[in-house]
């Protein structure tokens, strides 16, 4: 590997970049400006066959435009543009057969003397219908265009060079949509990488960069990234300018953990690797580092952040799972109408054959009709059996329920300000079905905020739990400390480990040195080191070979700066679960201090541990408040030991074979005798609410699966801190890292199953995201997926983006009929969320990409229960009757027509006028529906909150199925047949009016269509659970209308209308007869008495959930109620029958002792690296010197100054500050 010349600083970069679709052009170029020993050399040894063909991306630095053209930055999540939304809006709207049914009457209407009802009845409703679908559209997408918009107008520094070479080159701010391919880009402490950059240097000694990734993986912990020690050197614009490379990397690809990549730097022909540690991804954060260059490599939707959503999942419309099974119901009630149609037809044929000879003065009627017209003419005549009205009644109400969650209050997070919103309206209903819930860790259970709470030292416990404080409370300890006996050298001992075991960096606070931040790539670790900083033992400085500790000298009682020799790290790895540091002392001890969890440490102890037994009881205190623990012990090593020790270690560590392996079997060897000095106790913090809403959506039959890009341990410690994994539950944990041991484990557990196996065990199922690569091979994923559905909670850890949504995809297939929902905050959630059925984004955290690749979005985790329970159950129930409803009244006028065809020797002609017909639904049975899709409720969200039981029945589909969707068909054409009989019946013999006229068709159509309107008003007042002043208003004021509009009708033409004339003088016709007013009295009393009996009867003998819990509100019942499942009824809760759920923030858990590291393990730079080679007076001098030659030029440049500081001071006793990251 060649090395940068120190004199050569003229590095003019060549970086050009293709799409895998230009690999070809890519090719073409690379042939013709290298030889094939350039071509050759691009690729170092090591680098496979395979990988080199996948080197299809050129970069030139510093260089525009690229020879190949790339996408552009600009990230869209919108379905729409101003050219695609008309075909595709039209392509949703009639894949609705509803829409297609109903054009393609429209298209037949306008056949000349086919249609009974007019040419206009049908087109105009359907325009209306799909010009307010496409408003509601447009509305949501350009919330969706404004979101987006907001990300794409963010700000950058681009390195924008002098063409003269006059080396006048400056830093731009341009927005990120303007970022293009080859770009050299800086990127200030805080700031979110624009696109994918290949870093060039930093700020930092070494050039290595911290940055959070919480968009990516969930973890907010920082991590480590280092550029090429040739380029590290590259800090001033001059630099810059001069800077001359190539890159050749691999195509767009969704690997966030892979990069595989070549520089050459100037004219040298020698190629140097890049690799994920050289990467900053789209969607991470710098943070505690003043700024970055980097030169851009992916861009828009080639980032591996874009390449981790789901494509076309932008564009695909969801829909609801009731709305997909209404409109396949559309289908068979298209059958029946064709069935109907064919009879009619049938019938009309036999009877012209019949009378077409014997009734000569109807052949000039009869001769040109045949049963092909006869079909047409009764396919029109029936066609509103399928209700026209239901698309834009389902619209409305649905925008109405998206109100109704925007504006609840108990859903508001007045903290940032920040209150539910429904981003889309088709899935409301789907809210209130949800059978399975996979939630992201961090960020979205998680607050990632540790306190350090309790310790427990010398068998003696230490700090209040009962405080709202975000730092250490316990004043006994300070003053044991400052005593002569035992317990202070034990706390002495224990706090001095605190502050020398870690990896943490301090960096230099410039106002006071004594008070330094602490950069730490664990939150643990920051919690652990900010506590004993509190309590006295301030972590310094870290230099190369040593750590310098602040506190009090005993003997002196003043404060004194100690410096410890720093001789080794033993990193942590989720192997061996523990971390060790070996340092010697002013004194010349030698000593090896390890922390790590109970179990492998207890493992390392000496014979003689007189408080390990009480020590191991305080833990199983501290697991059952939540805490994350671990233990710190201590051994005194001779000269010796370490010496040959320390040749051992060098041997492992330049082992060619096995080298990982070695060094931790080397590592095992000294890590023993150890001495027990205590525990920690730390409070992993939750989302208020949390384990409280988990357990209520586990009540409500509801599955919860956890998948995060945390490790294991970690995952395992919030599972039963949030309620999700109990004291009673078996662990099953599969984390084996090869496809062989995967299929051993599933089937061994599968076996241990039986005949559980489908059915809900308690039992928790834990996986490796290596294991979960295997387990959903089409191989195993049978088994796996029986397992997993079979658990009562499932978490699967170190999970890619791309992997949860691979997860979620597979239980979709498993399980069709159940519904998914996908909640998270990050941009890592992104493809999880657009594969579920219903996605929520957390709002007001990092995760703006998740909110605009969402369907519902709320700020915090615990209003997802109110969103299902509630609003989603209350949208699923009304969702259901509308359908229901629509169908039955469309279904009791429209089959009238059929009755009144058999009545009229199958003529053919209409029953009613036929603008009373269009007006049906859009006028006097248009509000009704609405009644019920937005103020009907069958219980109070109080009672759905109380009891989850009520989620149940909707989960099953018990509202809207095969079975109630044909019972309701069948009740509309009974209603249907007594209404025409009845009618029939008082109108068979015309009625003679005083006036000597005699009632004709029209009249007995106008009758049977008033007892139509009032049957089916008072068939909505059956069906309302809760009455409202508007419920009463929709559903009296619909027959009022009818009884309006008649007289009004009756007299406009020809005076104001060019039609009407068959419904001239109706209203004299109809209110001056007194057999229509007996049948207005006698018709809905006989009709619904059926319904009234059947549910009075029902309800009685056989109530639900919901009807008993309906009891209890009626009767203003305050006791606790309990669901008994072999009863199946609600009882009254025993005072002493069990433990109430504590609502508190982390509720009750299992006595069981977790541990955690969020370490970023392996990688180019490791943790132990940082802390054995950091040298923070080299960091703080290098600063100041810059920050003065900054301080000069902000004058000439508004783009300098000083760097913002990051993260939350925190004062301490004593006058330190810790910065909480």
């Amino acid at each position: 590997m060649a090395s940068l010349q120190p004199e050569s600083h003229s590095l003019k970069p060549l970086l050009h970049t293709s799409m895998g679709s230009s690999a070809s052009s890519e090719s073409t170029t690379r042939q013709n400006s290298a030889n094939p020993s350039e071509r050759a050399a691009l690729l170092i040894p090591s680098v496979s066959q395979s990988i080199e063909s996948s080197m299809s991306r050129v970069v030139r630095a510093n260089h525009q435009p690229q020879p190949t053209r790339f996408t552009s930055n600009v990230v869209s999540t919108t379905k729409y543009n101003a050219l695609t939304f008309l075909p595709l809006f039209l392509f949703e709207s009639f894949r609705r057969y509803s829409n297609a049914f109903f054009l393609f009457i429209a298209c037949l209407q306008q056949i000349p003397d086919v249609s009974p009802t007019g040419r206009w009845t049908t087109l105009v409703p359907l325009s209306f219908i799909l010009f307010v679908s496409a408003c509601k559209e447009i509305f949501e997408d350009t919330k969706r265009r404004i979101a987006d918009g907001g990300v794409n107008n963010r700000s950058v520094l681009v390195f924008s060079g002098d063409v003269s070479g006059s080396g006048n080159g400056r830093f731009d701010e341009i927005c990120w949509r303007d970022v293009k391919v080859g770009d050299v880009v800086k990127v200030r402490n805080g700031e979110e990488i624009p696109s994918d950059l290949i870093l060039i240097s930093s700020s930092e000694p070494q050039g290595i960069c911290y940055i959070e990734t919480a968009n990516l993986d969930g973890e907010t912990n920082l991590k480590t990234r280092s550029p090429l020690h040739q380029t590290v050197g590259i800090t001033t614009d001059d630099q810059l300018e001069s800077l001359e490379a190539t890159i050749e990397c691999e195509s767009p690809n969704r690997n966030l953990y892979e990069f595989t990549g070549n520089i050459r730097l100037g004219s040298s022909s020698q190629n140097i690797p890049l690799g994920p540690d050289q990467l900053l991804l789209r969607g991470s954060r710098l943070k505690n580092t003043e700024w970055v260059y980097g030169i851009v490599v992916f861009t828009g939707h080639d980032t591996k952040l874009m390449q981790n959503s789901k494509k076309g999942a932008i564009l695909l419309l969801k829909r609801s799972q009731l709305d997909e099974f209404a409109n396949r119901q559309i289908l068979i009630m298209f059958g029946l109408l064709l069935l109907v149609c064919v009879i009619s037809g049938t019938g009309n044929a036999i009877w012209r054959q019949y009378h077409t000879p014997r009734d000569w003065y109807l052949t000039p009627f009869l001769v040109d009709q045949h049963f092909g017209f006869s079909f047409l003419t009764f396919f029109i005549l029936y066609n509103n059996l399928i209700p026209i009205s239901l698309q834009v009644s389902l619209e409305m109400v649905r925008f109405f329920q998206t109100l109704f969650i925007g504006w609840d209050l108990e859903m508001y997070d007045e903290t940032s300000d920040t209150p539910a919103l429904a981003r889309t309206s088709n899935l409301n209903e789907d809210l209130g079905q949800v059978k399975f819930v996979f939630s992201d860790k961090t960020g979205t259970v998680t607050e990632n905020k540790m306190i350090f709470r309790q310790c427990s030292i010398g068998g003696m416990v230490f700090g209040v739990q009962e405080t709202t404080s975000e730092q250490f409370v316990d004043s006994n300890l300070i003053a044991a400390l400052g005593t002569t006996a035992p317990i202070a050298k034990s706390i002495h001992d224990f706090l001095l480990a605190l502050a020398l075991c870690h990896t943490v960096v301090p960096e230099t606070n410039p106002a006071d040195p004594e008070r330094p931040f602490y950069l730490a790539s664990s939150p643990d670790e920051a919690a652990l080191v900010g506590a004993a900083a509190q309590l006295g033992y301030v972590f310094l400085k870290r230099q190369s070979d040593k750590v310098t500790i602040h506190l009090k000298n005993p003997k002196t009682g003043r404060f004194e700066e100690i410096d410890y020799e720093l001789l080794d790290v033993l990193d942590f790895n989720s192997d061996r679960k523990r971390m060790s540091v070996i340092v010697r002392t002013p004194q010349g001890k030698i000593l090896l201090i390890c922390k790590g969890a109970d179990s492998v440490i207890c493992e390392r102890l000496g014979p003689e541990q007189p408080v390990l037994d009480v020590t191991l009881q305080q833990l199983e205190d501290f697991a059952q408040k939540g805490y994350r623990t671990l233990c710190v012990s201590q051994v005194e090593l001779s000269p010796d030991v370490y010496a040959q020790w320390k040749a051992k270690q060098k041997q492992a560590a330049t082992a060619m074979d096995k080298r990982k392996e070695k060094i931790n079997e080397v590592n095992e060897l000294i890590e023993k005798e150890l001495v027990l000095l205590g525990a920690t106790a730390i409070e992993d913090r939750l989302q208020a609410g949390v384990p409280a809403c988990i357990a209520t959506l586990l009540d409500a039959g509801i599955k919860v699966w956890i998948l995060t890009g945390d490790k294991m341990e970690t995952a395992i410690n919030i599972g039963r801190s949030c309620n999700l994994l109990t004291h009673d539950m078996r662990l099953i944990l599969l984390k084996q890292p090869t496809f062989d041991g995967v299929r051993e484990a599933v089937t061994k557990f599968r076996a241990e199953l039986g005949d559980a196996v489908g059915k809900e065990s308690p039992v928790g199922l834990v996986v490796d995201g290596k294991a979960l690569y295997h387990a959903l091979n089409a191989a195993v994923r049978k088994d796996f997926l029986d397992i997993a559905v079979s658990c009562k909670a499932v978490i699967c850890c170190r999970v890619s983006p791309m992997q949860k949504a691979d997860v979620i995809t597979a239980v979709r297939a498993r399980n069709p009929k159940d519904i998914t929902l996908a909640i998270g905050d990050g941009a890592n959630d992104v493809a999880m969320i657009q594969t579920a059925h219903v996605g929520v984004g957390i709002s007001g955290k990092e995760g703006l990409q998740a909110v605009c690749a969402s369907d519902y979005a709320v700020s915090q985790f615990r209003f997802l229960q109110k969103l299902l329970l509630v609003h989603g159950a209350w949208s699923y129930e009304r969702i259901a009757k509308l359908i229901l409803y629509c169908y039955h009244k469309n279904i009791c006028l429209y089959i009238m027509q059929f009755y009144f065809a058999v009545a009229s020797s199958f003529s053919g002609q209409t029953m009613f006028e036929r603008w009373t017909i269009g007006l049906y639904n859009l006028a006097f049975t248009a509000a009704p529906p609405f009644v019920l899709g937005i103020f009907d409720k069958s219980c109070s969200a109080k009672s759905r909150m109380k009891y989850p039981k009520l989620y149940e029945p909707n989960q099953r589909g018990e509202l809207f199925n095969y079975t109630v969707f044909w019972r309701w068909i069948a009740t509309s054409l009974f209603h249907a047949l007594l209404i025409f009989c009845i009618t029939f019946g008082i109108f068979y013999r015309e009625t003679v009016w005083p006036d000597g006229t005699n009632s004709g068709g029209f009249v007995f159509g106008a009758a049977a269509y008033t007892y139509v309107i009032v049957v089916v008003c008072l068939k909505a007042g059956l069906e309302t659970s809760s009455w409202t002043l508007l419920s009463h208003i929709g559903i009296w004021g619909s027959i009022v209308s009818w009884f309006i509009y008649i007289p009004i009708y009756s007299n406009l033409w020809p005076h104001l209308l060019n039609f009407g004339d068959d419904f001239v003088g109706m209203e004299r016709a109809l209110f001056g007869s007194w057999v229509f007013w007996f049948g207005l009295l006698i018709v809905p009393v006989v009709t619904l008495m059926a319904d009234v009996c059947f549910k009075c009867l029902w309800n009685t003998w056989y109530p639900t959930v919901v009807d008993q819990v309906r009891q209890i509100e009626r009767h203003g019942d305050e006791r606790e109620f309990v669901w008994e499942p072999i009863l199946g009824r609600l009882l009254p809760r025993q005072r002493d029958s069990g433990v109430m759920l504590d609502s508190s923030l982390n509720g009750v858990v299992a006595p069981q002792r977790g541990y955690a590291f969020s370490q970023d393990e392996g990688g180019l730079v490791t943790q132990a690296e940082i802390a054995l080679h950091e040298n923070t007076d080299a960091r703080y001098a290098e600063r100041m010197a810059r920050r003065s030659r900054e301080s000069l030029a902000a004058s000439s440049s508004s783009l300098q100054g000083s760097p913002r500081s990051l993260g939350r001071d925190v004062k301490i006793k004593g006058g330190m500050k810790i910065k909480h990251l």
